[in-house]
């Protein structure tokens, strides 16, 4: 029997096989856990994989079943329907990717230029003396021939560094100003933050190389004090101090985030140089410990829209000394820098035809791009996709089912982990409510019908998931409110795009791309969401799924002065279309709510 050895990426993996052990057995042996709902039966299409590289078996029946054209094209096959017939080396996208090997700071990257706003001069001084007696920051600002001025944070905590340093330093200025002062050869990094209603992304990045050395990601911390963001306006607008503790709890996040960042890369937090932060309005406004009770009455008008630069400890923010925080711009209501920042990395401006963005949260934005003319919204889609107001709802943890499908009446599921299921997290939510609509189970109004796995409760009907096998001391079920939460979820995001194409004249069929962006975009499985309705009816070959596009935005514009410059110039030309202000929009929402993948507006 041949053996070939295969090699896995992203994740690095290889292992000297034989020919005749599928690609999801060799996977399952390295450790890799790629979703496989039906066992290996080619029934779920769950466990994609792209061969880069070698010689495969043929493509099954069950394959031709379960992939598109391109698909089929570009070498995708099912893991567990390939063997290898050479040495191979195979890409498993992230959606056939168990959670716990995914990470929710991953995004699309874009290379680009390093063009950083600050720069580093290695610069040997002459120390001042009984001939010269200058002042330590004269004898630098006289080395400089760009610097004008230091900052009063460098002069009190770093000049007197010199004489330890035998002055021989590495000079970092930015726009004229000295920043910082380190020893020779230090490295030059910056700091990228995600700043989410649910999710805080963070990733410190070489300035010089422009490459990622760690990204992490967390829970923001001011959940337990409202999980969407009307409730934080409410709370900081009637309350300064309540303001104030929002803020001071975001600040302690960053800097306990930016703490264990640095660690791992053996890094000093005074070696990061500069920051670029983008939010939502309300995340932004929070932050900045800006006024936020205008959000929430109409027209919802953002006290500042345009970038701003805030010194970082202004913020409360432990970086280097002098170093500043650049704010990407806002564009209206709660489309935020975070859209701002999913512009700038898919490029939608330059799109030559007629596409869609979003960003899928708590807050979903949306935007249409229509031969570069750029119109967006803001939609409430709440937190049901987060495992939020679900009765078994719970984050993508150990335990979570993540992906739900039912054959022949029967229930499989996969868990995070591969344990005993105790919850379901957002994508086994809209799987589990995909499938129950697909098998007649719940009809296009909601109701769930009478079924064997369908019981009643003093609640409610609910239908159970998981029985006896669960991992928690109830069933792991999907009750009636739990669709509701759903239908609202999906109809605002549905009636969302509806409006963006019906405000300009467009139809469904004239979109030619859809990209997905966020940390639950990347997880859903798009073919759960088209039949009941939160994305348009059309071939899956129009849809991308990219990953966290703001912060990978976030990076590109900490990265390159061009690209920060080309964020402004995005934000200035894209439309905000308030989708409470359009006549149309309670019809358009309240068929939007019924699970059907035909569209009407």
């Amino acid at each position: 029997m041949a053996s070939y050895t295969v090699y896995f990426e992203p994740l690095g993996r290889r292992e000297k096989v034989d020919s005749d052990q599928s690609l999801l057995e060799i996977a399952r042996k390295l450790g890799i856990n790629i979703i496989s709902m039906c066992d290996g039966r080619g029934l779920c299409g769950g466990c994609k994989v792209q061969v880069v590289e070698g010689k495969t078996s043929p493509l099954t029946s069950k394959e031709l079943d379960n992939l598109t054209q391109k698909e089929i094209c570009q070498n995708y096959r099912l893991a567990c329907q390939v063997r290898p017939l050479s040495n191979l080396k195979i890409r498993i996208p992230q959606e056939s990717l168990s959670t716990p090997q995914r990470t929710q700071v991953e995004g699309l990257e874009i290379p680009v230029t390093p063009e950083p706003v600050v720069s580093s001069y290695e610069l040997k001084l002459d120390p001042p003396s009984l001939s010269e007696p200058e002042g330590y920051a004269e004898v630098i600002l006289k080395a400089l021939k760009n610097c004008q001025r230091v900052g009063i944070e460098v002069s009190r905590q770093q000049l007197p560094r010199l004489k330890s340093l035998n002055w021989n330093i590495d000079a970092i200025v930015r726009n004229g100003e000295l920043i910082s002062i380190n020893p020779p050869s230090t490295r030059k990094l910056g700091l990228a933050v995600d700043l989410g209603t649910t999710k805080i992304a963070g990733y410190i990045v070489d300035l010089e190389k422009g490459e990622t050395l760690i990204c992490k990601g967390m829970m923001n911390p001011q959940i337990p004090y409202g999980e969407d963001v009307i409730t934080r306006i409410s709370r900081a607008g009637e309350n300064k101090k309540e303001a104030k503790k929002l803020q001071a709890l975001v600040v302690k996040a960053l800097n306990q985030l930016t703490k264990e960042m640095c660690a791992e890369i053996r890094a000093n937090r005074e070696q990061i140089l500069d920051a670029v932060v983008v939010g939502n309005t309300a995340m932004h406004h929070l932050f900045l410990g800006l006024p936020v009770k205008q959000l929430g009455l109409s027209p919802y008008a953002p006290a500042l829209e345009s970038s701003i630069d805030v010194k970082a400890r202004e913020v409360g923010l432990k970086i280097a000394p002098g170093a500043y925080v650049y704010f990407l711009p806002n564009i209206d209501g709660f489309v935020g820098s975070d859209h701002v920042a999913m512009l700038l990395t898919t490029d939608l401006a330059k799109f030559a035809g007629i596409a869609l963005a979003l960003d899928i949260g708590t807050n979903t934005e949306i935007c249409l791009a229509d031969h570069g003319k750029l119109t967006s919204v803001s939609c409430a889609s709440g937190p049901a996709f987060e495992g939020g107001h679900i009765k078994c709802g719970m984050r993508a943890c150990e335990g979570a089912i993540e992906k739900v499908r039912i054959f022949n009446g029967d229930v499989d599921y996969h868990t995070i982990g591969n344990g005993k299921p105790v919850g379901i997290c957002g994508s086994g939510i809209v799987d589990a409510v995909a499938q129950l609509y697909l098998n007649g189970i719940i009809e296009g109004n909601g109701r769930e019908r009478d079924h064997e796995r369908v019981r009643e409760t003093e609640n409610g009907k609910e239908f159970v998931i998981a029985g006896e096998e669960a991992g928690c001391d109830q069933p792991v079920t999907i009750t009636q409110r739990d669709v509701h939460e759903v239908q609202l979820a999906k109809g605002a995001i549905s009636a969302g795009i509806q409006v963006l194409l019906e405000q300009n004249g467009l139809s469904v069929s004239d979109l030619e791309k859809i990209i997905i962006a966020g940390a639950f975009g990347s997880y859903m499985d798009v073919r759960s969401a088209i039949p009941i309705g939160m994305l348009p009816p059309l071939p899956l070959e129009h849809f991308e799924q990219i990953g966290n596009a703001a912060g990978m935005g976030a990076k590109l514009a900490l990265i390159s002065k061009t690209k920060r410059k080309e964020a402004e110039e995005v934000a200035k030309k894209t439309s905000y279309l308030e989708l409470a202000a359009v006549p149309s929009f309670m019809r358009i929402f309240a068929h939007a709510t019924c699970f059907t993948s035909e569209w009407k507006f």
